[in-house]
């Protein structure tokens, strides 16, 4: 074998950290960038949060003593006269000036030297910082999301009933122990025994058995508790306990017929999937009721609420931030829209200046020389990745654009107008790869004038028509929930009258492809939604 040496030029790619961080950025929600911001800025000294103080105004302390002119005297006359019979006005129509939270001395204060710098309390003004009340009290100061906190939840509504309860020790134990073991519907899913065996942790049958038997006590207190149905075991006996509450209340509630609630409890004590497919067929003869005893009692079944807890349960709310504005400008046909950068989800970082030039006025020898190299490495950190935050919002500016221009349509007349897109086409018109548009596109959103959608949405499919285009399966979907909301409640419109009347519109649309688009609509088939 004979060895040599030759020159070969050849291309590779090469992912650098500088190109990782990029991309790992490029795909992060607005949630998620925050957070790695955050990690970023406690463990890179280098890096830290841009404040921007507000500019003092020219009219400070240097024009305190200007005289006022008389046409500058009436015009605040005008306002303040204004303000007062607005003030007037609102305190004689609540008729309640005690109650306001405001007080005599709350006018306007104008203490100060007339600039708007920041005060003590406003060092961290900004997106971060919490408004101020507005001389409220604390109460009318709170906002929805703070009320949505403090949401009373389904344990502790159910505990503050049982303190009306007069019970032995172990009876309220055993009442407090199946209150927390519900679930977030209100059910108890687990048996009386195997809840029991888990607290005996033995073979004492006698203990069992008395743990079981002030379990089953504590649960028919607990069925008797509002909101009614909960500690069910089921559906059925959900419905059951709410239907056996309805038929106390038909003595005296003349709308309520008891034979009908009577058939709905037979109903109930047969298999649900019958009820779930409305099989009056089979029902009739096992609940022994005619065609429409049978009807009615389905129907006041489907008043019923058949997750108790649903109203407890503390969702947790996400507000939608979005990334992107797409604001209106212009009427008719010299309407135009604007795309720009949200400014409350961008991130204003800098390197810090002092810890820079104090490293690059340092001249380190011997030992220091590692050291300071891995700051140069920090700082060039830093650098990074704020180069790489600020590409990432201009990829996700440039892709709004894009979107929004092959989009202008659906800005004008709504999603019946959105045309079929894919990710290729924005790809070949920014020169950039389909997988960095399918980053920019996950989990961003747009503020648009018909609400706020995930770029993603302004993608899809399109389906053939008769004039040998293509209409965008978003479209369809649309047209689909326009047909059903106008379809009437005793003849509801199956799949293949749907897909019909999608071809009557010039729309090739198979039976199955209606019957997905409806499924992901959530929108139920013609049997269910036919009204009894």
């Amino acid at each position: 074998m004979k060895q040599g040496l030759s020159l070969r030029v050849s291309q590779h790619l090469a992912l650098t950290p500088q190109l990782q961080q990029s991309i790992r950025l490029l795909q992060l929600s607005t949630l998620e960038l925050s957070s790695e911001v955050d990690q970023m800025l406690d463990d890179n000294p280098f890096l830290e949060r841009k404040v921007e103080e507000a500019e003092r105004e020219s009219f400070g302390l240097e024009q305190l003593d200007t005289p006022v002119s008389a046409s500058d005297r009436e015009a605040e006359s005008a306002t303040y006269s204004a303000a007062d019979y607005a003030s007037t006005t609102t305190a004689k129509t609540e008729n309640d000036v005690e109650n306001s939270g405001l007080s005599s001395d709350d006018g306007p204060s104008w203490e100060g030297d007339g600039s708007v710098s920041m005060g003590p309390d406003d060092s961290e003004w900004g997106s971060e910082a919490q408004a101020k009340g507005n001389n409220l009290s604390g109460d009318d100061a709170m906002d929805a999301t703070e009320l949505a906190r403090n949401q009373e939840s389904l344990q502790s509504f159910l505990h503050r009933q049982a303190l009306g309860l007069r019970l032995s020790l172990e009876d309220n134990a055993a009442l407090r122990f199946l209150i927390e073991s519900l679930n977030d519907d209100g059910y108890l899913e687990d048996p009386l025994e195997e809840l029991a065996g888990g607290l005996a942790g033995g073979d004492d049958e006698e203990q069992l058995g008395q743990l079981v038997h002030h379990f089953t006590v504590a649960l028919r207190l607990l069925q008797s508790l509002e909101p009614i149905g909960v500690g069910a075991r089921g559906l059925a006996e959900c419905l059951t306990l709410q239907l056996q509450a309805l038929l106390k209340l038909s003595d005296t509630q003349l709308d309520l017929d008891p034979d009908t609630i009577e058939v709905a409890l037979a109903i109930c004590r047969q298999p649900m999937e019958l009820l779930a497919r409305r099989d009056i067929k089979h029902l009739m003869p096992l609940c022994r009721a005619s065609d429409a005893e049978v009807r009615a009692a389905i129907t006041m079944i489907g008043h019923l609420e058949p997750k108790p807890g649903r109203r407890f349960v503390d969702v947790e709310r996400n507000v939608v931030v979005p990334d992107v504005l797409v604001i209106k400008v212009g009427s008719g046909a010299a309407v135009k829209f604007i795309v720009r950068l949200n400014p409350e989800v961008m991130p204003r970082l800098r390197v810090h200046d002092i810890y820079a030039n104090a490293l690059k006025g340092h001249k380190a020898g011997g030992s220091e020389a590692a050291s300071a190299l891995a700051l140069q490495q920090r700082l060039q950190e830093a650098r990074w990745f704020i180069k790489n935050i600020q590409q990432r919002f201009d990829t996700i500016l440039r892709v709004s654009t894009a979107i929004v221009e092959r989009q202008k349509s659906f800005f004008i007349h709504g999603e019946l107008a959105m045309r079929p897109l894919v990710l290729r086409e924005i790809a070949d018109e920014l020169g950039l790869h389909e997988s960095t548009i399918s980053r920019v596109t996950t989990a961003k959103y747009i503020a648009t004038p018909y609400g706020t959608f995930e770029l993603k949405y302004f993608f899809g499919s399109g389906l053939g028509t008769e004039s040998g285009g293509n209409a965008s399966s978003t479209a369809v979907r649309a047209l689909i929930k326009q047909f059903v909301a106008a379809e009437s409640p005793k003849k509801p419109l199956s799949d293949n009258q749907i897909s019909d009347m999608l071809k009557e519109q010039g729309i090739e649309c198979a039976r199955r492809t209606v019957a997905k688009y409806r499924e992901g609509l959530r929108i139920a088939p013609a049997y269910l939604r036919k009204e009894l």
